[in-house]
């Protein structure tokens, strides 16, 4: 696949439920609520996010009151970068708790907050993904990625370069590579 082909997939694919999952953390009641959705992993349908199927419950229970501890500080991040950090201080430590959990929580804790994501985080297969660029690191301006991601928010970036990271790393569709280490079509 060219890489307009796996932004299109993406696109056609995946956004739409995305969004979904982005929206029903928007519309919680209370940031309690929002916290404990986010931090117990649960998807609208009440069951367990794929990301965090292996995660015990007693131990996202645990996540869940560290994170409902420190509320009013999530609150308070002034944007996305601030209450990743926030969220990665309280649970980060947590054995058994990964970068992607980390990730998966404070975006949906964000997307209560009204706090997107502005850069690109790595971690797990989005780190797979980002390599067919030669990106490396936990985290990257997405300006500088080929335009066909233009048409993709951060959030959405991360995702697409997790689920294409196949094709990616097969280097379908890549020509050259810039001096950022993006490859250009």
């Amino acid at each position: 696949m060219r890489l307009d082909e796996i932004v299109s997939d993406y696109i056609r694919e995946y956004r739409d439920e995305a969004r979904k999952e982005t929206r029903f953390f928007e519309i919680q009641r209370r940031p309690s609520e929002a916290i404990r959705w986010a931090a117990l992993c649960e998807l609208p349908s009440g069951k367990r996010h794929p990301h965090q199927r292996r995660i015990p419950s007693a131990l996202l229970e645990q996540v869940e009151a560290r994170l409902q501890a420190t509320g009013r500080s999530l609150a308070k991040a002034p944007d996305f970068a601030a209450l990743h950090r926030r969220v990665e201080e309280q649970i980060g430590g947590i054995k058994g708790v990964g970068d992607l959990t980390v990730y998966d929580i404070a975006d949906r804790i964000g997307a209560y907050f009204g706090k997107a994501p502005e850069r690109v985080y790595l971690h797990a297969g989005t780190r797979i993904g980002a390599r067919a660029f030669d990106i490396r690191g936990d985290l990257f301006d997405p300006k500088i990625l080929p335009q066909p991601f233009s048409r993709l928010a951060p959030s959405e970036i991360e995702d697409c370069l997790c689920i294409y990271k196949d094709e990616l790393r097969d280097g379908h569709g890549h020509n050259r590579r810039h001096k950022s280490g993006a490859v250009l079509q």
